[in-house]
């Protein structure tokens, strides 16, 4: 127990400080062209579309989701595949911005102990919003925000519930399920994400129904709308 109190501290005191985490996202935001998401124009049901999919314990786990490493770890053995990373939205923020997109080797154990550090500088609304606002949505493009301007011609607050499952689907494979060149793909990814909604009870059975008849893309001509 003492050689492990004395692990942690040592990989607490040989990490770096993540005083700089928002200066970090923003310079990387600035990188890839999309705009800052603030914590107040992250969309409910779009936060919860993530959190079912991607991180289910995202609002209890301090950075880290015990649980979900050990499922990830389960499910790899089924599978004879490494295919399950069991990291949570904290943990992939910190390896967009300060492990370069990587989290192997040495750098898994840097990336759990950062984690942590982070959620004791930022609350969980905005670890979303920075999550959001670095999220690959295809192949060449990042963030929430300019997904749903090129995608549905609107500002990001006012989508549907079917287009934001769509947009919280896509992170997991950005060129897979990108649904302006594999629609089939991206509709089913739409479904998972809704099935999920509605296993954490975050949808109605009414809600559900309407957003899985939705078209996947509006039958308007979007090029030429403005949105922000």
């Amino acid at each position: 127990m003492i050689a492990g109190l004395l692990a942690g501290v040592a990989a607490w005191v040989g990490t770096p400080s993540v005083d700089d985490v928002q200066a970090r996202v923003r310079a990387l935001a600035k990188a890839r062209g999309t705009p800052m998401l603030a914590a107040k124009q992250v969309p409910t049901l779009l936060a919860q579309a993530v959190v079912a999919t991607e991180d289910e314990r995202f609002y209890e786990h301090h950075g880290i989701d015990g649980l979900g490493l050990l499922r990830a770890g389960l499910d790899d053995l089924r599978t004879g595949c490494l295919c399950e990373g069991g990291s949570t939205l904290t943990e992939q923020l910190v390896k967009e911005v300060y492990l370069n997109g990587s989290d192997r080797g040495r750098d898994k154990l840097v990336d759990v102990v950062m984690a942590f550090k982070v959620e004791t500088v930022l609350d969980k609304e905005q670890i979303m919003a920075d999550w959001l606002t670095l999220a690959p949505t295809g192949p060449t493009s990042y963030g929430m925000q300019p997904s749903a301007c090129l995608l549905f011609g609107q500002p990001l607050e006012r989508l549907t519930l079917a287009q934001y499952a769509l947009l919280a689907g896509l992170p997991q494979s950005p060129v897979l399920n990108d649904p302006l060149t594999h629609p089939d793909s991206a509709l089913r990814r739409r479904s998972q994400v809704l099935d999920a909604m509605a296993a954490h009870r975050f949808v109605s059975d009414a809600q559900l129904a309407v957003a899985r008849a939705e078209p996947l893309r509006p039958r308007v001509t979007i090029q030429s709308q403005v949105c922000g």
